[in-house]
């Protein structure tokens, strides 16, 4: 862990002198966000699998899922303190070797039970990555390249799940989920190496004394924050859709009229890249509809798609999954971007609060996609994402609306200038 370095800088934006190398960064932020999706939603196109070969429901197969999430969004405000102590580089490179290791005994838990307590570990290792990630690319980059690498970050995670969740469906038909996670281990190692390789020492990082009552007085700071906490909210909500969606679909997919098998499940999952692209305009999207008017894009684009996927033919349900992967990558990496450029002081709680929401969403999102489905069929996760987009829309609704009698207000208070006059007159 290199120091920071100990010149005067801007709230967001790196000294000129001080940038890493731009492309070094976002490669190597792409490999551990590859390494962290591939890791996390592991068992998502395996769900049917894993429930049959436990002999239980779906819902109990699911908590493979939200047994990581939950630990996530419990672990990430603690080791979001660590790493402003010990270094968002330092706390990243720990929290993905302590997941890899425990990715190498996954596949030989003997019981449901087990599975589901050996990856909450696992989830809870990996909060390190998202505590620190944006951290780190807030305090390295200035604003203007801040969201076009926050969005290549996430683009990682895209085809992290993407590839994962293929790799895991085919080589689970032929040989079994057990098999299906050790090949996402292996995937994972890739991404590992990548980061490694090519991340940059920290050049604006300072350490601080780890107290917790400073802590505790940054994060309410934070939770007072009206923007912010819109900021999570929409954030949560979004993952609750989109985690309600991909964990309902390996269901609706293996069953009738579709039967398909686990290879060619796993396979859909290919349309992360769609996410993958979506994520990396970012920059210009913002640039070009401002931060409420992207969201109200990739939210519009997600409902679109849900409407769209109750049409029982697989090419509706295809396109239907363009459109929601597209629209919440898009939404995800707006989101978390903001949060990276409101936040002016403790970046790191500031986007560990975010995670906290967004992978609680996941958990909520991922249980109550299954649950719905087991009991509504696909029409009842359809109404469940679609509540959850409709609260995030009126909250980002209610932000425009806010922000426009702020601004009303602010004209007519401005003070008007004393007219000029002349001297003449006054002589």
């Amino acid at each position: 862990m290199s120091s920071a370095s100990t010149a005067p800088t801007t709230p967001g934006a790196a000294p000129t002198a001080s940038r890493p190398p731009l492309m070094r960064m976002n490669l190597a932020l792409f490999g551990i966000g590859l390494a962290s999706f591939a890791m996390l939603f592991s068992t998502q196109s395996l769900l049917p699998e894993i429930a049959a070969g436990f002999g239980v429901r779906p819902d109990a197969a699911t908590w493979t899922i939200s047994a990581a999430t939950i630990a996530l969004a419990v672990a990430v405000v603690p080791l979001s303190l660590l790493s402003e102590r010990f270094g968002r580089r330092r706390t990243m490179t720990v929290s993905v070797t302590a997941a890899l290791l425990l990715a190498l005994v996954i596949p030989l838990a003997p019981d449901l039970t087990t599975l589901v307590a050996l990856r909450a570990l696992q989830g809870a290792a990996l909060a390190g990555i998202p505590a620190s990630a944006v951290a780190y690319l807030s305090e390295e980059l200035d604003g203007r390249a801040l969201a076009g690498a926050v969005g290549l970050f996430i683009a990682g995670n895209s085809v992290g799940g993407m590839t994962g969740r293929i790799l895991s469906g085919w080589v689970a038909e032929g040989w079994g989920w057990r098999a299906g996670l050790a090949a996402v281990t292996a995937l994972a190692l890739i991404g590992v190496v990548l980061y490694r390789t090519l991340i940059p020492a920290s050049r604006n990082f300072t350490a601080r004394t780890l107290r917790l009552r400073p802590a505790a007085a940054s994060l309410g700071g934070h939770l007072r924050n009206g923007l912010l906490l819109r900021l999570y909210a929409i954030g949560g909500l979004l993952m609750a859709a989109f985690s309600a969606v991909y964990t309902a679909i390996a269901f609706r997919l293996s069953e009738a009229p579709f039967n398909l098998s686990a290879g060619l499940i796993g396979s859909i999952f290919v349309i992360y890249l769609v996410g993958t692209c979506s994520s990396s305009i970012t920059g210009p999207g913002m640039s070009r509809l401002g931060r409420r008017g992207s969201l109200y894009v990739g939210m519009g684009t997600v409902v679109a798609g849900l409407l769209i996927s109750t049409v029982d033919h697989l090419a509706a349900v295809v396109a239907a999954l363009v459109l929601i992967t597209g629209g919440f990558f898009f939404g995800h990496a707006v989101a978390s971007s903001s949060v990276g450029r409101t936040a002016t002081e403790a970046r790191a709680q500031a986007s560990a609060l975010y995670q906290v929401t967004y992978y609680l969403g996941a958990s909520v999102g991922g249980v109550l996609g299954a649950l719905t489905y087991h009991h509504a069929r696909w029409d009842g996760t359809v109404v469940f994402a679609l509540l959850a987009l409709l609260t995030a829309g009126g909250i980002t609704l209610y932000a425009t609306r806010r922000a426009r009698r702020e601004a009303a207000v602010a004209t007519v208070r401005r003070p008007v200038a004393a007219p000029r006059v002349p001297v003449a007159a006054t002589s």
